[in-house]
């Protein structure tokens, strides 16, 4: 066929325009993705066709899909639709702009060439008005009442410019105007140490013979002019003014005095106009994707007037937002710039400073030399490279404590979730255990997860009444024990696992005894002796004491976790677990007793008490359980998925009443797949977080998509992973856009491999030959649940062993099973 790499993109193109056909045909509204793949779909076929212009075929593309074609939030996330196919002249850009711009749109144009047919238009009724107010769209913005005030306090003067040439000019609002063009007459004494006081990387433009009068702001910082046309370089002194202005004067920049205009207001933005440029600031909200939870901007460190942008005319350049002569050493290697940090730390705009792999500064980045309040660290010299954060939202990488299984697939599934950090591990597709065994299996999984993108520990067996092999597993390079049922979870096990641990600090974790053949939940909690314990699946569906494991969650030891695939309950969740129960367990329904077991690990009661335990904050972590009853992609939507059911079910809660933002509930569950899973297996210290110290893990999200597909994922500060286009495209957005591997994902040194401290100072780490950086979990036994932010609740939890009814402090814990969630259909095609 000889095909090459840009067809084969284009067959995705074609392949899922097809399939949105026939959804369409069939009376289906389409989401955002299947509505763009069909216009992209369409318009190749129509360049195959050869009768249709550039121009042509982008009028033709905004007239298929109606607004009753789509789902509302479709109609403010696609507002562009770009295509290059090979058109009889070559290859050329086909860019379909507002691409669902009319009621009704062409349901034959938006069929062509499917040879279905057209359906009744009364399966499509047009949406109600309400549905497409901006505060109901997915990342909606609603900012605060008044103006933005640029460069407050600052001193300012007025001059009259008139363009002499015979060209238009642009003037950028950083650029030391004293320096500008020498055909702009101006008073050059009066803008000696002065810039535009106009936005942050804007420009004003003066065509020939265009007489303007500007005002100007005094540059900060330092107060160093450099660059430019090196006429004016070196600090601001007045003294100098005269001898500079002189020698403008005879390299032939004109030069005409203007006489002082007395007080010049400050410039202001209206808020929305602010947000639209460089993001939400302090007081305004953001709305989480499709969810109903909000956020309140408590706090911005960037500062109004000197913003962070980059592009031509814009602020990011030498002399002005950039330093200039400063080594690589004294500057940033990547800073996000007006990013709006989702952290358990809090939820504020600020720009984040990288420095090999790590977060050096949170604050104001640029400058020092004509910007003022410029962070520590946060130096921006020709060497750093800029991300662009504005309008997106910032959360740390998630770390998934309970990946039973890890293969390349597996690792870019968590990847594209926003998932950066794994934890468990097999040794691959071995029923019924899932979790790595043996020094052999150790060292052999480090040197293939030395090529993986991702931060990667390994969970050993812990499950042996005597301790030499768990010794041996510590020092080959395990990072944590699991006493696993499947191998044995008995008092004797724990008790010499638990011991181990303390031995090495390094974390249990346990999936308790679903038969309750050595005892009821109280003999493992009797030998948990009050050690610090990580449970996997608290609510019990995955594994545990049969009907009561729920009730770990109400001790102070003991770091509650749950696994994704009964978070949040819904009415389709149990219905879909028995048979993963009986896979995930090699159990048979020929055999009865295996039949009864699996079925009481399925109680609807503790499922929906798992999802109040979660809005309460007495479960304290989200994971997978990946292949053992979890999904690895799902950790971050389940986690948002819950909160936003929670909201709707139990109303705001009480630290967010009267906010008008849900600030306390987002942190809360931010918490439970970033800082705490980090904190409860001894890597809070590396990860976990948006903190200086930390490693430079970040997701990036458009907020329309947040907790479904980040836009740009950095692993150790460069990227690993982003939504783009086509490699051949002209543009980065050409379709098919979807989410692809970067460089930065094949450099071992982006990432951490996981490990004992003994497996270091024994040497054994050496002598596998790895390249990832590599680090030692710390601090394991000596945290508590009162180690784990905003879910440190412990109450008392008590299980009803007739109706499964769960109590915590005696109250009966009610949860409806959710009809419809936020992140779902919205945002996937299966």
């Amino acid at each position: 066929m000889y095909l090459v790499p840009k067809e084969f993109d284009s067959l995705y193109v074609s392949q899922l325009g097809s399939l949105a056909q026939k959804r369409l045909a069939r009376g289906i509204q389409l989401n955002h993705t299947e509505a763009a793949a069909l216009i992209a779909s369409n318009l190749l076929e129509l360049i195959r066709d050869g009768r249709s212009s550039v121009l042509e075929l982008g009028k033709q593309g905004a007239n298929m899909l109606g607004r009753r074609h789509v789902l509302p939030s479709v109609c403010s996330t696609l507002k562009e639709v770009r295509i290059e196919g090979t058109f009889k002249t070559g290859t050329h850009l086909v860019t379909v702009r507002d691409p669902i711009s009319t009621d009704d749109g062409g349901m034959l144009l938006a069929l062509y060439g499917s040879f279905l047919p057209v359906p009744d238009r009364n399966l499509f009724p047009t949406p109600n008005d309400s549905e497409y107010e901006p505060q109901r769209q997915p990342g909606a913005v609603v900012v605060a009442n008044g103006q933005i005030i640029l460069n407050e306090h600052s001193r300012r003067v007025q001059i009259r410019v008139i363009n002499k040439g015979d060209r238009p000019i642009h003037i950028g609002s950083h650029y030391n105007f004293v320096e500008a063009n020498p055909l702009l007459e101006f008073d050059r004494s009066k803008a000696y140490g002065y810039r535009l006081d106009i936005p942050s990387g804007t420009t004003i433009r003066l065509a020939p013979g265009d007489a303007m009068r500007v005002t100007l702001v005094k540059i900060g910082g330092n107060m160093k002019i450099s660059g430019g046309n090196c006429l004016a370089s070196g600090f601001v002194e007045q003294c100098l003014v005269d001898e500079i202005v002189k020698n403008l004067q005879i390299k032939g920049f004109a030069h005409a005095p203007y006489a002082d205009t007395g007080f010049v207001d400050s410039f202001r933005l209206s808020r929305s106009e602010y947000a639209a440029m460089y993001g939400p600031t302090t007081g305004d909200r953001v709305r989480l994707g499709h969810t109903d939870l909000w956020i309140l901007v408590e706090k911005d460190f960037t500062l109004y007037g000197n913003e962070i942008k980059a592009g031509y005319g814009r602020t990011l350049r030498d002399g002005m937002g950039q330093a200039s002569g400063r080594p690589g050493e004294q500057c940033l290697d990547l800073v996000i710039a007006n990013a709006l940090i989702l952290d358990y730390t809090g939820i504020y705009k600020a720009d984040i400073g990288v420095k090999d792999s790590v977060i050096v500064g949170i604050g104001k980045a640029g400058n020092p030399d004509t910007m003022d309040g410029v962070t520590a660290k946060m130096v921006i010299g020709s060497s750093t490279a800029i991300v662009p954060g504005e309008g997106k939202v910032i959360t740390a990488g998630g770390v998934d404590t309970h990946s039973s299984q890890i293969s390349l697939q597996r690792a870019q599934e968590s990847l594209a979730s926003g998932v950066t950090t794994l934890l468990g591990v097999s040794i691959g597709a071995s029923d019924g255990t899932n979790h790595t065994s043996g020094m052999a299996s150790i060292g052999a999984l480090l040197q293939i997860y030395d090529t993986l993108p991702l931060n990667i520990g390994l969970i050993g067996t812990g499950s042996d009444s005597t301790a030499e092999n768990l010794r041996e597993q510590i020092t080959a390079g395990a990072c944590g024990m699991c006493v696993q049922e499947s191998r044995g979870a008995t008092p004797a096990t724990i008790d010499v696992c638990l011991t181990a641990c303390d031995e090495f600090d390094i974390q249990c974790s346990i999936s308790t005894d679903t038969l309750n053949e050595s005892g009821y939940v109280e003999s493992s909690i009797s030998a948990f002796k009050d050690r610090t314990v990580y449970t996997y699946h608290t609510e019990g569906a995955g594994g545990g004491h049969v009907p009561d494991v729920i009730s770990l969650a109400g001790h102070n030891n003991i770091l509650p976790a749950s696994s994704n695939v009964t978070c949040p309950f819904t009415q389709d969740r149990s219905d879909e677990l028995l048979d993963m129960v009986m896979a995930s367990n090699d159990s048979s329904k020929n055999v009865d007793t295996d039949f009864e077991l699996a079925k009481s690990q399925i109680r609807t009661p503790t499922i929906a008490a798992e999802d109040v335990l979660h809005d309460i904050g007495a479960i304290s972590i989200m994971n997978s359980g990946s292949q053992a009853m979890g999904r690895c992609g799902e950790v971050i939507s389940c986690c948002w998925n819950t909160a936003h059911k929670n909201k709707l079910q139990r109303g705001p809660l009480e630290a967010d009443q009267n906010t008008s933002s849900d600030n306390f509930r987002v942190k809360r569950y931010v918490s439970k797949y970033t800082i705490n899973p980090a904190i409860a297996q001894g890597i809070g210290h590396i990860l976990g977080s948006v903190e200086v110290g930390k490693l430079a893990d970040i997701v990036i999200w458009e907020p329309a998509w947040f907790g479904t597909k980040p836009s740009c994922i950095l692993k150790g500060g460069m990227v690993a992973w982003e939504q783009t286009g086509s490699p051949s495209g002209s543009i980065p957005t050409i379709q098919p856009t979807f989410g692809r591997p970067v460089h930065r994902s094949l450099a071992p040194s982006s990432k951490i491999l996981i490990v004992s401290n003994e497996s270091i100072s024994s040497d054994k780490i050496s002598s596998y030959g790895l390249r990832s950086r590599i680090e030692a979990v710390r601090n394991c036994r000596s945290i508590s649940k009162a180690s784990m932010r905003w879910n440190n609740a412990v109450q008392r939890i008590e299980v009803d062993p007739e109706t499964y009814k769960v109590l915590a402090n005696g109250e009966v814990l009610r949860s409806a099973p959710a009809e419809a969630l936020p992140l779902s259909q919205a945002q996937y095609v299966f």
